[in-house]
C-alpha cells in the first residue's frame, strides 16, 4: 500500500512537471528564439497573424496619415492599436516612426494595465528586457522581437491622438494551450535565456561538436562537383564553402543543388550566390544562419533527412564572350547521424524565383504552394527597369496561409524591419543584422534588396501558402526584374514551379541610364560653398566635386533636371583640369522647372570618375537648383 501511494505520488509529480513543460511562458519563448535546432520542428495548431497600418483601400497610404494606424479610438482619443481575444504572444513590433507617447498593455479581462512602457522605449536599450540583440534600430526602421505572451487576449493602448506606420506580429494559440502572462519583471530563467541569446548568436559558427567532411579539390566549367553524400538518414548541421569573392561576377554561374532522399527535384537549386545572399553579384549577407563573412560562405539551417542526401555544384558554361577558368573549390560539411522524425519535422528546401521583367499586375512569389510546413527565411534582390527612384519598393507584402490572409504588410523595406529609402542613414546602404538588414542599395542603378529570418514567428501552414511582394505602390504596375529566395521546412516540396538555373536568369542587368539625386550624392567641396538639399550657393566661386564612381566606365551625355530663378548663376563643368562645358545658366525672370537640360558629354573610366561644378557667382546670383543628374550612355 505504501509503495503503490508512493507511486501514485511520482506518477502525480512526473505529470505536473510535464504539463509544466507545455506551459508557453516568456523563457520558453526565448528558448525557441535561442535552440535553432529545433527549427525544422512543426508548429501544431498555430496561426502566424498580423496587425498593421496598410491601407484597406487598395491604396498606398499605409501610415502617413494615420487614417489605418488603429483599429478604434477611445472617448479620451487614445488609440486601440491591438486587439486579440484568447492566448497568444506578440513576437515582433516594428515601427519607422516610434513616437514619446506610452503604450499599455492590457492582458485578460483586466481594467488596468498589465504593464505599460514608453512607445519609443520598445526599441531604444533603455529599457530591459527590451534589449539588443533582440531589440533596437538601424537602416531607417525600429524593432522588437521579444516575445510578450498573454492568456485570455491582449489589448494594446496608445496614449496619443495619432500614430502612423507599425506593424504587430503575433501567434494565435488554441483554448487548451496555457500561457503565462509576460511580466517586466523576468523570471531568473527568462533573464537567463536572454543571456544565452546574447553568447549563442554571436557563436553560431561553433560546429566544433559535430562531425564534418572536407573538401580541397577544383572544378572547370560544364563540371558537377559532389561535396558530400550520405546514404542514411541524419541531418547537416553545417556548410561551410570559403575564397567567397570567387563566387562574385554579373554572370553567376555557380549553382549549389542540395537533394534529400533520392527525391526527383533537388530541395535547393540555384545559383551559390543568391543562396548565399550576395547582392548583385557582390557578397553581402552576415545574417545569423546564413551569408558570408570573412571570405567564407556559411549556413547554419538545421537540414535532417530520412534515408539520403547529397550537396554539389554545378559549374554552368558561361555565353561566348565571357572567359571562364577553373576554379579552387575548399569547403566543410558538418553533420551528425541523428535522423529526421517525420512526425514531427520537416526537411529544409528553397524556392529560388528570378522573375525576369515581372509581369505587370501580378505581385512577385515567394513562396506559393500546397502542403504541411513552415516559412523561414526570405532573400530578395529588386532591382527596377525604369531609372530614377526606386518607387517599386513601395509594395506591400501578402501572406495567405491556408485560404486566409494572415499578414499584410506597409511596404517592401517595412517588411524587411526597414523604412524610409533614399534617405541618409536610414534604407541607403547594405546593413547586415541577425534576423534582417539590407543587401544593397543605388539610386544610380535603380535596385535595392532585403532579408529577413522568421525563427519563433516561423509562418506554420497545413494546407498552403502564398506569400508574394507587391511591385509598386499600387497594382503591381512598375516594371522589374525581381529575384528571390524563400526557405521553408515541409515534408515534401510545396511549389511546383522551380526553375533551373540559366545564364538568362541568372546574369545580371546592367542599366544603360543612371540617376544620381542629391540627398545620396556623394562629393566634395571646395570654396565658400553651401549646400542645402538640392541647392548650391557660392558667394566666391565654390566648387563640388560630384563621385561618379559607381557608374559603369563610358562614354555618356550629361542631362540634368534643374531650376532656374533670379538667384541662378552660372556653372561650368570639369573633368579633372579639362572644362566639359562652360556657360551653363540657372537664371531665369521667374521660377522655371527645366527637366533633362543637356549639360555636356563626360566619359568615365579608370581615371576620369568625377565631375567638378564650378559656381560663377556674384552678389545677387549664387545659387543652383539640380535636383537630379542623369547619365545617358552613348550608344557606340
Amino acid at each position: 500500500m505504501i509503495k503503490w501511494i508512493i507511486l501514485c505520488g511520482f506518477l502525480m509529480v512526473v505529470i505536473k512537471l510535464s504539463a509544466q513543460d507545455k506551459i508557453i511562458t516568456t523563457a520558453s519563448q526565448l528558448k525557441t528564439l535561442r535552440q535553432i535546432k529545433n527549427l525544422p520542428r512543426y508548429v501544431e495548431a498555430t496561426k502566424l497573424l498580423q496587425v498593421s497600418s496598410y491601407d484597406t483601400t487598395g491604396g498606398n497610404n499605409d501610415g502617413f496619415s494615420g487614417d489605418y494606424s488603429f483599429i478604434r479610438k477611445n472617448p479620451d482619443s487614445s488609440l486601440v492599436i491591438f486587439e486579440e481575444k484568447g492566448n497568444g504572444a506578440i513576437n515582433r513590433i516594428w515601427t519607422p516612426t516610434p513616437t514619446e507617447d506610452t503604450l499599455d498593455f492590457y492582458f485578460g479581462k483586466t481594467g488596468k494595465p498589465s504593464f505599460s512602457i514608453k512607445f519609443s522605449d520598445l526599441f531604444s536599450g533603455n529599457v530591459y528586457p527590451f534589449v539588443q540583440p533582440l531589440s533596437g534600430n538601424e537602416i531607417g526602421g525600429f524593432y522588437t522581437y521579444f516575445p510578450i505572451p498573454y492568456t485570455n487576449g491582449c489589448k494594446i493602448v496608445l496614449r496619443g491622438k495619432k500614430l502612423e506606420f507599425y506593424q504587430i506580429q503575433h501567434s494565435s494559440f488554441p483554448r487548451d494551450q496555457e500561457v503565462q502572462n509576460f511580466s517586466m519583471n523576468l523570471s531568473p530563467e527568462a533573464k537567463n535565456e536572454l543571456d544565452q541569446i546574447k553568447k549563442s548568436w554571436l557563436n553560431m559558427g561553433d560546429l566544433d561538436t559535430f562531425q564534418k567532411k572536407e573538401v580541397d579539390t577544383s572544378i572547370a566549367p560544364g563540371e558537377d562537383l559532389e561535396l558530400a553524400q550520405f546514404n542514411s538518414g541524419g541531418r547537416i548541421t553545417g556548410l561551410q564553402i570559403y575564397n567567397a569573392h570567387l563566387f562574385e561576377g554579373l554572370e553567376k554561374q555557380m549553382d549549389l543543388k542540395i537533394t534529400w532522399d533520392n527525391e526527383q527535384t533537388p530541395a535547393v537549386y540555384m545559383p551559390l550566390a543568391d543562396f548565399f545572399g550576395y547582392a548583385f553579384g557582390k557578397i553581402s549577407m552576415q545574417s545569423l544562419l546564413v551569408g558570408s563573412k570573412e571570405d567564407m560562405n556559411y549556413c547554419f539551417f538545421p537540414m535532417p533527412f530520412d534515408q539520403a542526401a547529397k550537396i554539389e555544384l554545378v559549374y554552368r558554361s558561361a555565353p561566348n564572350a565571357t572567359v571562364q577558368k577553373p576554379l579552387p573549390i575548399k569547403a566543410k560539411i558538418f553533420f551528425s547521424n541523428e535522423p529526421r522524425n517525420p512526425k514531427t519535422e520537416g526537411k529544409f528546401y528553397g524556392f529560388w524565383n528570378s522573375n525576369i521583367n515581372a509581369p505587370l499586375g501580378q505581385p512577385h512569389v515567394f513562396l506559393e504552394g500546397e502542403g504541411k510546413g513552415h516559412y523561414v527565411g526570405t532573400i530578395l534582390q529588386a532591382q527596377g527597369l525604369n531609372p530614377g527612384m526606386t518607387l517599386f519598393f513601395e509594395g506591400d507584402d501578402v501572406t495567405t496561409i491556408d485560404g486566409e490572409m494572415r499578414m499584410h504588410g506597409t511596404g517592401s523595406e517595412d517588411y524587411f524591419n526597414g523604412g524610409w529609402y533614399a534617405l541618409l542613414n536610414r534604407w541607403d546602404r547594405k546593413i547586415s543584422l541577425p534576423l534582417h538588414g539590407a543587401l544593397d542599395y543605388s539610386l544610380p542603378y535603380a535596385r535595392t534588396g532585403g532579408y529577413r529570418l522568421f525563427l519563433l514567428d516561423k509562418m506554420p501552414f497545413n494546407k498552403s501558402i502564398n506569400h508574394t511582394m507587391e511591385h509598386g505602390p499600387e497594382k503591381n504596375n512598375m516594371p522589374v526584374n525581381y529575384t528571390s529566395v524563400a526557405f521553408y521546412y515541409a515534408n515534401n516540396m510545396v511549389s511546383t514551379k522551380q526553375e533551373e538555373p540559366t545564364n538568362a536568369l541568372t546574369e545580371i542587368y546592367i542599366p544603360k541610364i543612371f540617376m544620381l539625386y542629391p540627398q545620396l550624392m556623394k562629393y566634395t567641396v571646395a570654396g565658400n560653398m553651401d549646400i542645402d538639399g538640392n541647392v548650391m550657393a557660392s558667394t566666391n566661386n565654390g566648387q563640388v566635386r560630384i563621385d561618379l564612381s559607381e557608374i559603369p566606365e563610358g562614354r555618356y551625355k550629361l542631362f540634368a533636371d534643374i531650376e532656374k530663378w533670379p538667384e541662378g548663376t552660372e556653372i561650368s563643368l570639369w573633368q579633372r583640369q579639362k572644362i566639359v562645358a562652360d556657360s551653363i545658366s540657372f537664371f531665369a525672370e521667374n521660377h522655371e522647372n527645366v527637366d533633362d537640360a543637356f549639360l555636356g558629354d563626360i566619359n568615365i573610366d579608370g581615371f576620369r570618375q568625377t565631375l567638378t561644378l564650378k559656381l560663377k557667382t556674384d552678389k545677387n546670383r549664387s545659387k543652383i537648383n539640380i535636383k537630379r543628374l542623369i547619365l545617358k550612355q552613348n550608344k557606340d
